[in-house]
């Protein structure tokens, strides 16, 4: 049978990208708590990003990319499996046991849990992660499997992993010495090193650029998380950029970063074999802590099922593998989530996903090839403890969600109260059209509830149940 024109092309969008080269490297970079709005080359227009900026000037960006969770370990999650988090009842942040048995979590990822580390591995990858891992090992937790098990061939981390790790020096206005914190994170595994925390993205992008060098020294294709605890509070900018003013000192603390990691993209650009066969993935684990970052025009902030609390900036930079036509500029029609990019750097890297994965290949549409979505809807569910987050999210929020095409709807565990919007229209979520679309709504509701009871349970229900309890607590989440 003799194929169309079309034809040709739609087998080569399917095609291995890395056919008529030697395997791309990747690096992932993740950064913690970070809203859609806050590179400036996404609208910020109160802090500078140069080197992110430069990265996106040279690469794609992404505005309707989803995380998988608008709470950290869950996020984290869909990226490294390429499932919902729910399968493995990561639901919410870890915290310490009795804690995590309260929300119904589990105490760390499964290791019969799939990985992009381990897939990538097995084709001959060198696989490194540097910074936060918060999937197992953290506060009491203490018997949590290596980072390394997972298919990492080295790692360093923070407190919220097990294995060598840098922990932070801390140091205000007026402190006479500086302090540590999470200092009995030193039981989790070592070596650990003590770095002030206003630099220890540094230290991450070190470790990575040393991993890179070994690697590219042996001429073997390297993936590497990097995965900085910044801009997570509690925040600790330089010290001549101290304000008493939380979201000012957030907008520091990112510049910071941005200045920090600049090292990093400067090494793959400034050499021509790695610059050519490089692929760079840059985004945010979920939306801003309220009061800090920006959601940029969306509703909602970390820990909510709204816009501002599941999408996520995403610029992907690759000059030897991008279509030059789209570089530089803005795809704002592919919707696609966290739990697509396992799938889809697997087919970029030449590997085969493992069976039963939620996410797709996506990698034409990664590269700029062609703009595509993930087929079919979306679904979400929020952190069993967070129907409220007090002091700053005092009214009981959405507990599920689903998007599919323009429509997101948001509903309580059994179906009730509704909130429908039309994203194209409405992208802010401030007109609820759920009386005027019962069509859409019924069928959105009984699709997003099929999904969450196909799910393990967590205590989501009672949790959400009982009084709103006073104060935010003072932990990491």
């Amino acid at each position: 049978m003799r194929l169309s024109f079309l034809g040709f092309f739609l087998l080569g969008l399917v095609a291995p990208l890395w056919s008529d080269q030697s395997r791309p490297n990747i690096i992932f970079l993740l950064i913690d708590d970070m809203g859609w709005g806050d590179f400036s080359c996404f609208g910020n227009t109160e802090a500078k990003t140069p080197n992110i900026d430069r990265m996106a000037a040279e690469g794609l960006r992404f505005s309707q990319f989803y995380v998988n969770s608008p709470i950290c370990s869950p996020s984290r999650c869909a990226f490294v499996t390429g499932q919902y988090p729910q399968r493995w009842r990561i639901n919410s942040f870890l915290d310490n046991r009795a804690e995590n048995t309260r929300r119904g979590c589990a105490q760390w990822l499964d290791l019969k849990a799939p990985t992009l580390a381990r897939t990538l591995k097995e084709v001959g990858y060198a696989t490194g992660h540097f910074g936060k891992w918060h999937l197992g090992g953290q506060r009491d937790v203490d018997d949590a499997p290596a980072i390394t098990a997972y298919g990492y061939d080295a790692s360093l981390t923070n407190f919220e992993g097990m294995g060598p790790k840098l922990l932070p020096l801390t140091l205000k206005p007026g402190d006479k010495e500086p302090k540590k914190i999470w200092a009995d994170a030193e039981r989790l595994g070592g070596p650990v090193t003590w770095m002030n925390r206003t630099e220890i993205t540094t230290g991450y992008t070190d470790a990575a650029l040393k991993f890179i060098d070994q690697a590219a020294a042996k001429q073997q294709p390297f993936y590497v998380d990097v995965w900085p605890d910044d801009v997570h509070s509690p925040y600790f900018p330089p010290l001549e950029k101290w304000s008493p003013e939380k979201h000012q000192i957030y907008l520091a603390v990112l510049e910071e970063m941005d200045r920090q990691l600049g090292r990093l993209f400067e090494r793959i650009r400034s050499d021509a074999t790695l610059r050519d066969n490089t692929v760079f993935v840059i985004c945010s684990d979920n939306g801003p802590e309220p009061g800090a970052g920006s959601s940029g025009p969306f509703r909602g902030k970390k820990s909510q099922l709204f816009e501002g609390g599941i999408r996520s900036s995403l610029v992907v930079w690759s000059p030897g593998r991008m279509e030059k036509a789209v570089v530089g500029t803005l795809d704002a029609t592919s919707v696609f989530a966290a739990m697509d990019m396992a799938p889809t750097i697997a087919h970029i890297a030449g590997a085969k996903s493992p069976e039963g994965l939620d996410g797709a290949d996506l990698s034409a549409t990664l590269l700029g090839r062609t703009p595509a979505s993930h087929p079919g809807p979306i679904f979400w569910r929020r952190p069993p403890e967070k129907k409220t987050w007090l002091p700053a999210l005092a009214v009981p929020q959405p507990d599920l969600a689903v998007r599919d095409g323009d429509w997101k709807l948001l509903c309580e565990y059994d179906g009730s109260k509704p909130l429908l919007y039309d994203l194209a229209k409405d992208a802010g979520e401030t007109t609820n059209l759920a009386a005027k679309e019962p069509a859409v709504t019924e069928r959105l509701t009984a699709a997003v509830l099929a999904w969450h009871r196909s799910l393990p349970a967590d205590n989501g229900p009672a949790l959400g149940a009982e009084p709103p309890k006073g104060g935010a607590k003072k932990k990491k989440k």
